[in-house]
């Protein structure tokens, strides 16, 4: 979308609320309850570092890692948002900590999104589970559990207890407040990773300078969504923000990422007490990383402060510039696909075996990995071939939350935002569970390809589960009736005279 086609939507937007809404029903609609809390996740220097296919450890600190929760009530529904600092949330996390929610605060499980920022710089929360492998031989076990990155259970147990406090602690401290909801545009702060080459395929990461470039085999979504929740002094308790973007602009050691920066730039402006809570958009194909650039990328501290204040930036003149009042209703809606495993070819999958016992001195460290994977991944086919997918629509209001549990790409996302009948639509990806990279049918097929393609213990769904997600989410949103936008009061009507210091003629002497 162009950015004066984004102009034009938003300002549609505006205007036909402010047609829809008088003075007198915003004046007698109640205020939604909201509460939002943080709580900390920060992982022990020398435990796993995620987001890769084998071990890395943390050997330095920069940030505090969190959960941050914001939880909403219309009175007859609550509903609660979590954004944490991790790579990924496993499902089996997720369904235990909603039991212990619902039982403690009555927010019904279906009403509970949980999503991962994908932070690079995050806690051993993955890949590989805590006894994912133990039906599987011993040789699987130790690729596994001894060659792959691995969820620590001790932290796993801490983010859950995290995560029910963090959601507990924002039930409890909901109050009246004055909310509003808004998007922004950031363009510059990340970039489509995938190109079209000249051998007729697709490659991630070409990099800069490379002469085989043809162009972006994909968009991006420039959307900076936000809600703002404001006390009656104007105050802001907490917002929402929603963007595209993969949070691998590390600036070293343990880290919330970019998030970082963008919770500091927005508390800069609205105070320390703020709750800034980030929920990842669909951006399975988008980084900080601009192949097109004919500059020298910046270091990891420079580009993370970049990425993450550019959307703050943005996030700060969209709560600046909002509207807030009443907002309801709140609501939500979820379905589980099921959805079948791609498998490999039993001459692939033999090939594989004989690869890894070779080990990576003979064949060579990454094709050792993605033959290491294969064999992983025959040994998940033989005991889950079909995976449970679940879609999620969560609505505060004028705007709706529409999660799935991939790494997502973009064009999928903006095909949920075109179809949704809400005014504000934010696909929320790696939420409620983990299922890899889910890319579009193009990028599987012979002109597609590149890494997000790969088939691995971590990638896997078949061919179709974009497209089906993508059609769960949008009959999940539609299935729910937008609230109305908050506006400003229209003004008084003209009393028959102006502004009296400005009824002069030109005075010359």
């Amino acid at each position: 979308m162009t950015r004066r086609g984004f102009l034009k939507r938003t300002s549609l937007l505006g205007s036909s609320a402010g047609l829809l809404a008088s003075g007198k029903a915003r004046a007698a609609a109640p205020l939604l309850q909201a509460g939002y809390a943080e709580t900390d996740i920060t992982p022990e220097i020398g435990m796993e570092r995620p987001g890769g296919y084998g071990k890395v450890f943390h050997q330095h600190f920069h940030d505090a890692c969190k959960v941050r929760a914001a939880v909403f009530s219309d009175g007859s529904k609550s509903a609660a948002l979590v954004g944490t600092d991790t790579l990924m949330i496993p499902r089996d996390l997720v369904l235990k900590v909603r039991a212990v929610i619902e039982r403690k605060s009555g927010i019904t499980g279906d009403a509970v999104l949980i999503g991962a920022s994908h932070s690079h710089s995050s806690g051993p929360v993955g890949m590989v589970q805590p006894g994912e492998y133990d039906h599987a031989s011993e040789f699987v076990q130790k690729l596994a559990y001894e060659a792959s990155s691995m969820a620590d259970p001790e932290f796993l147990r801490h983010v859950e207890d995290q995560i029910i406090s963090a959601v507990l602690q924002a039930n409890g401290k909901k109050k009246p407040l004055r909310c509003g909801a808004g998007s922004g545009y950031e363009k510059e702060a990340a970039f489509n990773r995938r190109f079209r080459m000249k051998n007729g395929r697709t490659q991630t990461h070409p990099r800069q300078g490379n002469p085989n470039i043809i162009g972006p085999a994909g968009p991006t979504d420039p959307e900076v969504g936000v809600i703002g929740t404001f006390d009656g002094e104007g105050n802001l308790a907490g917002c929402i923000v929603n963007y595209a973007c993969h949070a691998t602009a590390s600036p070293g050691g343990i880290s919330a990422n970019w998030i970082y920066y963008l919770e500091k730039t927005i508390r800069g402006v609205f105070g320390q007490d703020a709750i800034v809570v980030f929920l990842a958009g669909a951006n399975g194909d988008i980084t900080q990383v601009d192949n097109l650039s004919p500059y020298i990328n910046p270091g990891r501290e420079e580009w993370a402060r970049l990425v993450g204040a550019r959307v703050g930036a943005e996030a700060v003149k969209v709560l600046a510039s909002m509207h807030s009042g009443p907002m309801g209703p709140v609501d939500s809606a979820i379905e589980v696909l099921k959805i079948p495993r791609r498998i490999p070819s039993p001459e692939r999958l033999k090939k594989s075996i004989e690869m890894v016992k070779q080990g990576p001195e003979k064949v060579g460290r990454t094709e050792w990995t993605f033959a290491k994977e294969i064999v992983m991944l025959d040994a998940l086919i033989a005991k889950t071939p079909v995976v449970d997918t679940e879609v999620q629509a969560v609505q505060v209001g004028p705007a709706v939350f529409v999660s799935n549990p991939a790494e997502y790409f973009v064009e999928y996302g903006l095909d949920i935002k075109k179809r949704s009948k809400f005014p504000y639509t934010y696909p929320v990806e790696l939420a409620n569970g983990c299922v890899g990279y889910v890319p579009t049918e193009e990028a599987l097929s012979p002109t597609g390809g590149g890494y997000e393609t790969r088939l691995t213990s971590y990638s896997n769904l078949a061919r179709t589960a974009g497209t089906q997600i993508a059609g769960a989410g949008v009959r999940l949103a539609n299935s729910l009736t937008p609230g109305k936008v908050p506006t400003r009061p229209a003004h008084a009507p003209f009393a028959g005279e102006g502004w009296s210091y400005g009824s002069v003629p030109a005075e010359l002497q």
